[in-house]
């Protein structure tokens, strides 16, 4: 009987655990911000990382439009693909799971559109059908800047 009780209160903590973890995982580490949006509380280094990827997204843009301009769909392929889902694998974890899950949900997003240019650039290589993709990609890019702003909190 005894063992039974201590089973029990066993599994109850490891559900509270699990539970708090999972809260934690999809709603990130987020505050109300006096500007309107949602403030994701990052260390520098998190800060710095998402910012870095931020920027890599805008220069793959540029880079892409670039090379549509140019007919070169190899360069759009390569660049796409940089931007698409392989590079997730760059994400720490520890930045990850501080994010909101419907940014979480942006960026995923975000990448697949990447990857899709990427494929059409491969199969269909057409100049107009591209830009229209990107520009549709690009809209999660202003959904997550007007949603979100990125605090750097102490280590």
């Amino acid at each position: 009987m005894k063992n039974c009780r201590l089973s029990w209160a066993l599994v109850v903590v490891l559900l509270i655990i699990v539970a708090l973890f999972g809260y934690r995982f999809t709603v990130g580490n987020v505050q109300p911000s006096d500007d309107g949006r949602l403030a994701v509380m990052l260390t520098k280094d998190e800060r710095n990382a998402l910012l870095l990827e931020m920027r890599a997204w805008l220069q793959n843009s540029q880079s892409i439009l670039s090379a549509v301009s140019k007919n070169d769909f190899e360069t759009v392929i390569k660049t796409a693909k940089a931007s698409g889902m392989d590079a997730e694998a760059g994400v720490p974890g520890a930045l990850f799971r501080k994010l909101p899950v419907e940014m979480k949900a942006l960026g995923f997003d975000t990448r697949k559109k990447f990857d899709d240019i990427a494929a059409d650039a491969e199969k269909v290589k057409d100049g107009n059908r591209i830009v229209s993709k990107l520009s549709v990609a690009m809209n999660n890019c202003v959904a997550c800047h007007a949603t979100y702003r990125f605090v750097e909190t102490a280590q």
